[in-house]
Order: C-alpha cells, then sequence, then structure tokens
C-alpha cells in the first residue's frame, strides 16, 4: 500500500478534479502490474495495474489507495474491470466520498466474490486526497500557504535581492507548484514582484499550475509578465473593479467579478468556491502577509510550509516597513510534522489540527 500511495503522489496537481489514485497488483509473491490516475484525471489507476498486469492479474490481489469507482463515466467502472480480470482480493485504503460511489465499489466486488480488506494505512490516504475530500464535502480546495521569512519575521525583502530563501528551498518551492492545481498571489505581489507563477524545475515545466491573482482594484497591467503569458498559461483574476474586465480579457485572462468582505477585500471564502466549482482541488498561496494573513485569520488554511532563512533584514536595512505574518502556528492550532534543511534555510511544515 505504501508503494501505491507514492504512485499516486505522481499525479497531484495533474487529476484534478479527480482524485489521485495508485494501484498496484500482486500475483505470485511479486509485483504484475503498476499504475496511477494519469493527467487529466483518466485512464484511472486500477486500468492501467490491469493493462500492465494482462493474464497475470487473475487470482492476483489489488492494492488501491482509493475505493474503485463503481458507476459508468467516460470509462467503465474500475469495480468491474477488476472482477473481470480475476482479481481475488482487493486491499482498500479508504472509502470514495463522491456520491455516486460511497462503497458501492467494494459492494460491488464483494458480490462478485472478491475478498475485500479496507482501511490500510487510511489516514495517509486521506491526507494525500485531502483537497479532493475538502471539494465534495465543503465546495472549497484544500489551501498550502506558503512563507518564506527572515530570522526576525520579515517576509519581504526591502533591498534589491527580492529573495529571502536560497536556491534550494526555491526549487523546493517550484516542486510545490508542480503538485498543486492552482496558485494564488495577491496584486501587491504581481506589482512589486513581476512574477511568472510557473513551474521551472527541468522536466517539470510543463506542470505549472493554473494562476489566480487577488486584485480588488484591477491594478494589474496588460504589461506584466503574467498578462503577457495568459495565452499560454490559465490565469483567473478576480477583482472588485468592473473596468478590469474588458482590458484584461483582452490578454486572455479570465476574469471573475467578486464582492469585497468587511475589511473590502476580495471574499477569498466566496472565491474558493468559484475555485472548487472549476474543479480545483489543491491551491497554493504565495502571496504576501495581507494575503497569507487573511487565510489564517478566516481559518482557510489546510496547511503552512514556513521557510526560514539565517537573515535579519531589519538589522540589515534599517527603517524597513514591517511586512511580517503571523507564523506563531501552534498557537493558532496548527501541528508541526517535520522539520528539515534545504540549503542553509529550514523548512517547518505544519498541518491543521483536527
Amino acid at each position: 500500500m505504501r508503494h501505491a500511495l507514492a504512485l499516486a503522489r505522481r499525479g497531484l496537481g495533474r487529476v484534478a478534479p479527480n482524485p489521485a489514485v495508485g494501484c498496484v497488483i500482486v500475483g505470485a509473491g511479486r509485483i504484475v502490474g503498476r499504475g496511477w490516475t494519469q493527467p487529466g484525471g483518466r485512464p484511472h489507476a486500477e486500468t492501467e495495474a490491469l493493462r500492465q498486469a494482462g493474464p497475470a492479474a487473475k487470482g492476483a490481489t489489488a492494492f488501491v489507495t482509493l475505493e474503485p469507482c463503481a458507476h459508468q463515466g467516460e470509462t467503465p467502472p474500475c469495480a468491474d474491470a477488476l472482477v473481470a480480470a480475476g482479481v481475488t482480493r482487493v486491499v482498500g485504503a479508504i472509502e470514495d466520498p463522491d456520491s455516486r460511489v460511497e462503497g458501492r465499489g467494494f459492494a460491488k466486488l464483494r458480490e462478485a466474490g472478491v475478498e475485500v480488506l479496507t482501511g490500510v494505512l487510511s489516514e495517509e490516504a486521506t491526507n494525500l486526497n485531502a483537497g479532493f475530500f475538502l471539494r465534495i464535502r465543503e465546495g472549497r480546495p484544500h489551501v498550502t500557504l506558503k512563507i518564506a521569512q527572515s530570522l526576525d519575521g520579515e517576509t519581504a525583502s526591502p533591498g534589491p535581492d527580492k529573495w529571502i530563501t536560497g536556491p534550494e528551498a526555491r526549487r523546493f518551492g517550484h516542486l510545490l507548484r508542480a503538485q498543486t492545481d492552482a496558485i494564488l498571489i495577491g496584486s501587491e505581489t504581481a506589482l512589486a514582484d513581476d512574477p511568472e507563477l510557473t513551474c521551472r524545475i527541468p522536466g517539470l515545466e510543463g506542470r505549472s499550475p493554473l494562476r489566480v491573482i487577488l486584485d480588488t482594484r484591477g491594478r494589474l497591467g496588460a504589461d506584466s509578465k503574467i498578462a503577457r503569458t495568459a495565452k499560454d498559461i490559465s490565469t483567473v483574476v478576480f477583482t472588485a473593479d468592473p473596468k478590469a474586465l474588458s482590458r484584461l480579457t483582452k490578454s486572455g485572462i479570465e476574469v471573475c467579478s467578486s464582492q469585497r468582505d468587511s475589511q473590502g477585500h476580495i471574499d477569498i471564502s466566496a472565491m474558493l468556491q468559484t475555485l472548487a466549482k472549476r474543479g480545483v482541488t489543491r491551491l497554493l498561496v504565495e502571496g504576501g502577509p495581507t494575503v497569507q494573513s487573511s487565510f489564517l485569520h478566516a481559518g482557510l488554511a489546510d496547511r503552512v510550509e514556513l521557510f526560514t532563512a539565517p537573515v535579519f533584514l531589519r538589522a540589515q536595512h534599517g527603517n524597513a516597513a514591517r511586512t511580517t505574518v503571523n507564523t506563531d502556528l501552534e498557537a493558532m492550532e496548527f501541528a508541526r510534522e517535520s522539520r528539515r534543511l534545504l540549503g542553509t534555510d529550514l523548512l517547518e511544515s505544519f498541518a491543521r489540527k483536527a
């Protein structure tokens, strides 16, 4: 099952709105087939593993990270495919919460005489597809905040170098982009940094996610890198300024008219619901302190990747404006899951407590 979960992770950021699933088929004491959900959500993991196993699937055991589908969609049900292939035992991690499945896949297998064991590494499987579950149950994607700060808590460099962290940490940040469905920043970051918001790891350039910009006052310019590349990389701008519609759509940007919240900013709860309706299950937030804090204080951040660089920016730059985020995450009901060094930078990974 751990191998199946590792396979499933290969689909993160590429299979939405479907879940990322892995399947391993074992026959005569050896692996005879492996599969994971393919880009776009199809073929499914079970289909790929059965294709690879061929006749060796007969009498074998299939390990699947999510209950096999039981409904006819664009492809036949995976539960039926496992039965037809002669698989005699299925080991599953968790049930699929999709209303078209919800236990029906496992039930189909049992009715056909297939032995079914469930609940194996269920916590790991649930965490892997947390965004898929949140989209179904709460109508929003899973939200990860990526925060880079100095030792004195600054999240933006007032000096000429816009980077706080080193190259190893930045490469990890691009890997996070490759594993997500959408990446979000606010207009302040868009104007100050003029970023591309793409994945630039060699070999993963084609995995740049949907770009989302919160631009309340419609300030994003047509000459920005985001606007100039919008015809090649899907981009959505949420704005409360109706004048931005015609100007930005000419660049190939999708513009969503949004209401302001009580603080005068884009209503992020409504924005998340809009993203979920278009199939986004995993959102990476890279915006500045205002955007990051809004997610934290609204209780809409599920995970935080906190990078701390060994520098004191305020001491270096004197009267620099404070650009901090409250990173006392344990006080905000987050639990630290891991700590590791990336070059000279410390990465701490936090998850919201259940």
